[in-house]
């Protein structure tokens, strides 16, 4: 085999293919060392890393972190006097037959605007003990009950900012003292409904 490839090849080009055989081999040799170490041991080829990306965290997801290793517990919408007075409200309006409904701890935010924004933040986050709606949704009166401890520290202050807002906004402000009796509130009741019901709408 040897002899015949000796014999296709011509004197100028055997120089040449001994070169390119020599070279050849180098290569194969350097291959093999690059995939050996110091030691001679085969080195591993290098792996892919898999790069995981964590999922940004949200304010969303950090409360529902919070929440779900949180015991929670129901409160009272209202003191149990509170109560008496919203059913005893509830109870007025039901005779009149407007449609009229009763709202317990209503944020003023909700239905009070304001283009001015320091006035608006004053109110902002002020709630009423109940609020008196109309059929449509539109607050008619609110309602705050005045127990023996209410004026305590700046509460008188509060009731006037709240008192004033809902002033500007055409909202009545009914005051329910302590120890007020059905009769009273149902009086209250109806003095309300006549203010504002139309002469020509019955009452």
């Amino acid at each position: 085999m040897q002899s015949l490839w000796l014999k296709l090849t011509t004197p100028d080009q055997l120089p040449l293919l001994l070169a390119f055989a020599v070279l050849a081999g180098f290569l194969a040799g350097l291959s093999v060392a690059q995939g050996r170490d110091r030691h001679g041991k085969s080195r591993p080829k290098p792996s892919r890393a898999i790069k995981i990306v964590p999922k940004p965290r949200t304010p969303a997801t950090d409360q529902l972190a919070a929440v779900m290793n949180a015991e929670f517990h129901a409160k009272r919408l209202m003191s149990r006097e509170e109560a008496r007075i919203f059913y005893a409200l509830e109870r007025g309006l039901a005779k009149h037959a407007l449609g009229w409904r009763v709202m317990a701890q209503v944020s003023l935010g909700e239905v009070l605007g304001s283009s001015d924004t320091g006035a608006f933040q004053a109110v902002n986050s002020k709630r009423v003990d109940m609020l008196i709606i109309a059929k449509d949704g539109l607050p008619i009166a609110a309602v705050e009950y005045q127990g023996s401890g209410h004026y305590q520290g700046t509460a008188a202050a509060r009731d006037a900012v709240k008192r004033e807002a809902l002033r500007r906004a055409g909202i009545e402000f009914l005051e329910i003292r302590s120890g007020h009796a059905p009769a009273e509130l149902t009086f209250e009741i109806d003095r309300l409904v006549r203010r504002r019901t139309p002469a020509d709408e019955p009452a």
